[in-house]
């Protein structure tokens, strides 16, 4: 492969997007503007790593690049714009099939797990040769399939109920 498609290079762009918004997140946005921007922002990441082609099979690793320090920030700048609306029930968990009480997650470390995901990504992807890239971009797909998707959808479902009062 001598170049990354125009989809692989839209979600690296939207990727980067993504880690940029957490990244210039602050108390003095207010929680609708920050909620408009992710309830635009996650479909898109969504729809575009679907359509990647994992037609690799990648024996690349996404290095582990993200600071605890800088998660932690990030992770805490969310949760004080969402404020008391950062909780919120959860039914897609392995862990609600055992449990007699509903399980409480939290928006702003769901939304840093994301960025913990693209920021690795996007890190390991910047220097790397198009063939590593593609290998990389099919891992970041396992990763959705596995893990992240599950995260985004859940989250944009807590996002959706925030921003219209359901």
């Amino acid at each position: 492969m001598d170049k990354l498609t125009p989809n692989e290079l839209a979600f690296i762009a939207l990727a980067n997007e993504y880690c940029h918004a957490l990244e210039r997140a602050n108390e003095n946005e207010s929680r609708d503007q920050f909620v408009a921007q992710m309830l635009k922002l996650l479909p898109r990441l969504y729809i575009t790593v679907g359509d990647i082609e994992d037609d690799t099979y990648s024996e690349e690793f996404i290095d582990p690049a993200l600071e605890e320090d800088v998660y932690d920030l990030v992770r805490h700048r969310i949760e004080e714009i969402m404020a008391e609306e950062d909780m919120y029930l959860e039914v897609f968990l392995e862990d609600m099939k055992y449990s007699d009480t509903p399980i409480a997650v939290s928006i702003s470390e769901n939304l840093a797990d994301l960025y913990q995901e693209f920021f690795n990504l996007i890190h390991s992807i910047q220097d790397a040769l198009t063939e590593t890239q593609h290998e990389m971009l099919c891992q970041c797909k396992i990763n959705f399939i596995n893990y992240w998707g599950q995260t985004l959808c859940n989250v944009l479902r807590a996002l959706n109920a925030v921003y219209y009062g359901l």
